[in-house]
């Protein structure tokens, strides 16, 4: 029987995964099936617990809006995972104990990093939106040496619970009317928005043409963030980068073999741009 791997969310249809996990086992020769699967608040712990503990499947990604169910389902985190709050892969280890870890902020450092020659040392950081998958970010861009964070939300105090995490590191929290010069290294869009075509209310004074804006969704269409920056003159990026380099990692975890990204980066990328 071929292993079986998941992503799960809602809404999952337009999920890009299945198709990345499948370049990502053809060029390591891993015989491995990868699927989408749409469940419900009130059925994705028992229905994900089952499918792990049974041996259904070997793993699975976890996408919107179930990060924060997936971190509560496993018994065993990662670092990343328990200082995220949140956890987008899991697996049964060799004990039977279901893992669970949070590749979002590697990937996102290492799109900005490898494919975008981004260095994040000494750099100054704003992030826009205050859920599971900001929390996931932040551990990793500390450790990448930045000079500060700051996480504005329409509820501040939202933010704040994510800053606490952080007592000890120079992350901070404050609502978008909040937010004041200089302008920003880089500006992360965290939040949904892009989804509804709406912007985050960002003050101008956040962004100038040296900043770099980089929105974590995605689509054919340029999403509003981008749009923004670019009209203040900055570098605007979305997060398709993120989602393979994220995948990549989880894809690592599971079978001990790292992928190679570009390939399918640039295939994704085209498709995009020609919708």
């Amino acid at each position: 029987m071929i292993d079986q791997y998941r992503v799960t969310g809602n809404p999952i249809k337009h999920s890009l995964s299945p198709r990345i996990h499948s370049h990502f086992a053809q060029i390591t020769g891993e015989a491995l099936d990868y699927t989408a699967q749409l469940l419900e608040a009130d059925t994705f712990t028992e229905t994900l617990r089952a499918q792990l503990t049974s041996g259904e499947i070997k793993g699975s990604n976890v996408t919107l809006p179930f990060k924060e169910l997936a971190w509560q389902l496993a018994q065993v985190r990662t670092a990343r995972a328990e200082t995220a709050g949140a956890a987008n892969t899991l697996w049964l280890n060799e004990q039977g104990d279901i893992c669970a870890d949070n590749t979002d902020g590697i990937g996102l450092l290492t799109d900005l990093k490898n494919n975008l020659g981004l260095e994040l040392a000494g750099k100054r950081v704003l992030i826009l939106g205050a859920g599971g998958a900001v929390r996931g970010v932040i551990q990793p861009m500390l450790e990448a040496q930045v000079a500060s964070v700051v996480i504005a939300n329409r509820t501040v105090s939202k933010a704040q619970v994510i800053a606490d995490v952080f007592a000890d590191a120079p992350v901070s929290a404050c609502g978008y009317d909040d937010i004041t010069g200089p302008a920003f290294d880089l500006i992360v869009n965290g939040t949904s928005a892009s989804i509804g075509g709406e912007l985050p209310p960002v003050p101008a004074e956040a962004i100038d043409a040296n900043s770099c804006g980089y929105d974590m969704m995605y689509g054919a269409e340029q999403t509003p963030f981008c749009a923004w920056c670019q009209q203040h003159g900055a570098r605007a990026i979305d997060g398709l980068g993120m989602l393979v380099e994220q995948a990549a990692e989880s894809f690592a975890i599971w079978r001990g073999v790292k992928p190679e990204t570009a390939e399918i980066l640039n295939q994704l990328r085209s498709e995009l741009q020609h919708k």
